[in-house]
């Protein structure tokens, strides 16, 4: 049974409490937003997402998208959902309002993405791309162009799609075939065939905007050699309402491990009219503007799948009656027990609970780090934050994905054999999560930009946004008398994450295959690092709470105990990775190709 509250009382928590000390706040842009109407929007984020798109979730799934005479039909209700989603104002919740949206923090937007995530991941996928086709139009394209298209797209009248891969071509898009030939009127014409369109054909808006790299026929050779061009699916007339088609075609669906009611389309181009968007072989540019903001956006996948798995797995493990609690009998009214009260099962609960508190901290954070870099006028704080989000975007889009996903699975163990089959629900969410890892860049990939680009840009730079306010923090608190167990843990895997640094650093600079040997293992020593410093801070506000006398007391001593359990059971494995970066490419490199 797919079950979902949303968990409010920890989002205002990482909105309001955790990080007011981090140097991204004070913003007076945002003064508007106080806490009690980011609350209230937070709030209703929540209704919708629990009565209007959690009830769509599995029937999604299994009724699927279907494309007839060219044209994808969404599941059931989703026109409806999309509608009131769209009047609601939510496509438009951080949009600049110079464009019509409402321009809220991206601390309080990521949260909605969240609920919106957990709800219904297929439903996201079809705002979401829209905000990350906006930003690439928003700083990169023509006025002309924007002051056309970006209104309704904000609205979520028009959608938009990013159509990056071809068949022959996924991450090596310097491959890729797809021409634009200009045109007397200062328009290309597109011809070429894209793969893996995520919301590419759907019924939801009147018309489907398509950022499309191509090359120019002077374009020079690889990725210095595209272009990004704005192509609508059908020609607007000059009163905004859709002309004629343009060309797109939808060659088929693809047939999905999950997402079934995301539609993933195949199109071709066929001398379809568009507008380059930014400069003539600069495409690259303006599409990881959108790719960057969709990374984060792909994180929060991960996190949205991991909570509704999460809360779907306490509700069986107090419902099922199963086995008798090794301590004695804890249901003497019934004929076994529920199998919460079992170890193992509480190890899975808590491991997924942790996993998503630690990602829900650590991603408020990168969002604050998003307001601070767009909106702050102090410029060393504004340069502190693009680093930041430099750094983590990365760690973001594949650590929140990879254990969104592993707590997934995780919730179809505590099932048990009821969890392999369909009618429980939680199987549709192992299938939609692993996707995650692989799109927007493989989670492969991200290590390879987190060790490869991020790292030694800048002599280290973007890595001292990260490494100065833990050491502070560890420095100030290490002393700490109750909590001096878990800040000389969190000083130790501080400590090696150090060393890792200095390590790929050192063996990188004589062999590019070294820094690429330890980069997934890097990735996650530093995002481990960075959730351990967030459940340590949260410990702090916790205690003085509890001291305090607070209502909700018992939030704050959950809070405790999760981060003791993170403490315990999960942070060891930043030893695993640092012991495994030490060990080098050689046994990753040594075997012949043949061999394998």
């Amino acid at each position: 049974m797919q079950v979902y509250e949303a968990p409010l009382r920890d989002m205002k928590f990482v909105l309001n409490e955790l990080h007011a000390d981090d140097g991204f706040g004070d913003l007076e842009a945002m003064a508007e937003f106080t806490p009690d109407l980011t609350e209230a929007v937070l709030e209703e984020a929540a209704k919708v997402a629990q009565e209007v798109l959690l009830p769509l979730n599995r029937s999604g799934d299994i009724e699927g998208c279907k494309l007839e005479n060219g044209v994808v039909r969404t599941p059931e209700g989703f026109k409806q959902a999309y509608e009131m989603f769209r009047e609601g104002g939510w496509c438009a919740l951080a949009s600049d309002p110079e464009w019509g949206g409402q321009g809220l923090p991206e601390a309080v937007n990521k949260l909605t993405e969240e609920m919106i995530c957990s709800a219904n991941l297929s439903f996201s996928l079809y705002p979401g791309l829209t905000h990350g086709a906006t930003t690439a139009i928003e700083g990169y394209a023509s006025d002309e162009l924007k002051q056309f298209y970006l209104p309704k797209m904000v609205s979520g009248e028009w959608s938009g799609t990013m159509c990056l891969t071809e068949p022959h071509c996924g991450t090596d898009l310097g491959m890729l075939r797809t021409k634009a030939v200009p045109q007397d009127d200062g328009s290309y014409k597109l011809t070429g065939a894209k793969i893996f369109i995520s919301a590419g054909e759907h019924d939801l808006t009147e018309n489907i905007v398509h950022l499309v790299l191509a090359r120019m026929p002077d374009a020079p050779p690889g990725v210095k050699g595209i272009s990004l061009f704005l192509v609508p699916k059908y020609l607007p007339k000059d009163d905004g309402t859709p002309g004629p088609s343009n060309g797109v075609s939808v060659a088929a669906i693809e047939h999905k491990m999950g997402l079934k009611a995301s539609a993933t389309c195949q199109l071709n181009f066929d001398e379809s009219t568009g507008w380059l968007v930014g400069k003539p072989h600069k495409g690259m540019e303006a599409m990881f503007t959108m790719m960057n903001t969709e990374r984060v956006s792909v994180g929060i996948q991960g996190l949205g799948v991991g909570e509704i798995a999460y809360q779907s797995a306490v509700w069986y493990a107090k419902d099922r009656l199963q086995g008798r609690s090794l301590s004695g009998v804890k249901n003497p009214d019934g004929p076994a027990d529920p199998i919460i009260v079992h170890p193992d099962v509480r190890r899975m609960l808590l491991t997924m609970r942790a996993y998503n508190e630690g990602c829900r901290a650590l991603g408020a954070w990168v969002a604050r780090a998003l307001d601070a870099e767009k909106h702050s006028t102090d410029p060393e704080v504004k340069q502190r934050a693009e680093d930041f989000t430099a750094l983590m975007t990365p760690v973001v889009k594949a650590l929140f994905t990879d254990l969104g996903h592993e707590s997934a699975q995780i919730a179809v163990q505590v099932y048990g054999g009821h969890g392999y089959i369909a009618e429980s629900g939680v199987e549709q969410l192992a299938r939609d999560a692993r996707i995650a890892m692989i799109y927007e860049g493989t989670n492969g990939i991200q290590a390879l930009d987190l060790v490869g680009r991020k790292m030694p840009a800048h002599m280290g730079r973007y890595l001292r946004s990260f490494f100065h306010p833990v050491a502070q923090f560890i420095e100030a608190n290490k002393e700490d008398e109750e909590f001096g167990k878990m800040f000389e843990a969190l000083e130790k895997a501080f400590g090696a994450l150090q060393l890792s640094t200095g390590t790929i650093a050192q063996k990188g600079m004589a062999d590019p295959e070294e820094a690429a040997a330890a980069a997934t293992d890097y990735l996650r020593l530093i995002g481990l690092v960075a959730m351990a410093y967030t459940f340590a801070k949260a410990s702090l506000i916790a205690r003085a709470r509890i001291s305090e006398g607070v209502e909700d007391a018992d939030f704050y001593k959950a809070k405790l105990a999760t981060a003791q359990f993170f403490f315990d059971r999960v942070l060891p494995g930043a030893t695993a990775a640092f012991l495994a970066i030490k060990s080098g490419k050689k046994s990753l490199m040594a075997m012949d190709a043949e061999a394998f």
